[in-house]
């Protein structure tokens, strides 16, 4: 699978921990991803060895010092400032946190609604801190269809439908942080006059049209990790004796595509993750 910088013509962009992001690379950009983590720290506290939101800002933090170590402060501000930043948060804090399990803390101290105001008024900081940090180019993604994924059909769904709850937790979600990203833009003004700084990306409408079509994307089924056993074949899809997925079979080599579950070391490089990664223009 092509990372998301190789797609637009870029070079692949290294994990912040990887021994090789030193020198020229790091001019390319970093990736600061790990799976399972949330807005909320209490996200995804049944994973281990996770690199939370904010170790991962603090991660960002020390990247720009190396850059300007290396090369100077002024570069170093033009390298952030002219990347394009990727961030993806949210989802986990609805799978790993609120719908964890029934009657979760989260749910108790929480209604939807009043849920979906506090996790934004917490990623307004996060993004606060992203952009205090130099980025100017800011791609949000909002949720995705999160009650279609294969993990979450195989505990909630019968028959194969989307779980409804977990559906009408992402649509409400989504245009409310397409808002609170209008009045981030409202507060910090355009990118050096090259329009909004931070950009929401519709991933919902993306996955959507997948889920509906899987053949037009190559797949024979949205229902189904590649590799597994059990209901959606979601059971030990991490298992060594799996083989390596047919890419024209099904929709992924995890139950989750679009809220991992499982957490990897800290410098695997993950496209899906919950991260920002930031890549340098050519």
């Amino acid at each position: 699978m092509l990372h998301a910088g190789e797609q637009i013509g870029s070079v692949p962009v290294l994990p912040y921990l990887s021994p090789e992001l030193d020198g020229q690379n790091l001019l390319v950009g970093a990736n600061f991803a790990s799976a399972g983590i949330g807005i909320l720290n209490d996200t995804g506290i049944q994973f281990a060895n996770i690199i939370r939101i904010s170790k991962q800002l603090t991660y960002f933090e020390q990247y720009k010092h190396r850059l300007a170590k290396l090369y100077g402060p002024e570069r170093a501000a033009r390298v952030v400032g002219g990347a394009l930043t990727l961030i993806t948060l949210g989802g986990n804090d609805f799978v790993n946190n609120y719908y964890l399990v029934p009657y979760s803390a989260r749910s108790r101290e929480f209604s939807l609604p009043d849920y979906i105001k506090y996790i934004l008024s917490e990623y307004k900081q996060v993004l606060r801190r992203i952009h205090g940090l130099g980025a100017r180019r800011i791609l949000v993604t909002g949720v995705g269809p999160i009650g279609c994924v294969p993990a979450e059909l195989a505990m909630h769904s019968l028959d194969g439908s989307c779980d409804p709850e977990l559906q009408r937790a992402s649509e409400a979600y989504n245009p409310q942080m397409e808002a609170m990203l209008n009045e981030l833009n409202a507060e910090v003004g355009s990118g050096g006059g090259n329009g909004a700084v931070f950009v929401a990306v519709n991933t919902r409408r993306m996955h959507d049209d997948f889920i509906a079509d899987p053949k037009a994307y190559g797949f024979v089924t949205a229902k189904e990790a590649c590799c597994g056993q059990g209901r959606f074949s979601t059971a030990s899809a991490s298992a060594p004796w799996c083989p390596a997925c047919a890419p024209t079979a099904t929709s992924t080599c995890s139950g989750t595509p679009s809220t991992p579950r499982s957490a990897p070391t800290a410098s695997s490089p993950r496209t899906t993750s919950p991260a920002p990664r930031t890549t340098s223009p050519p």
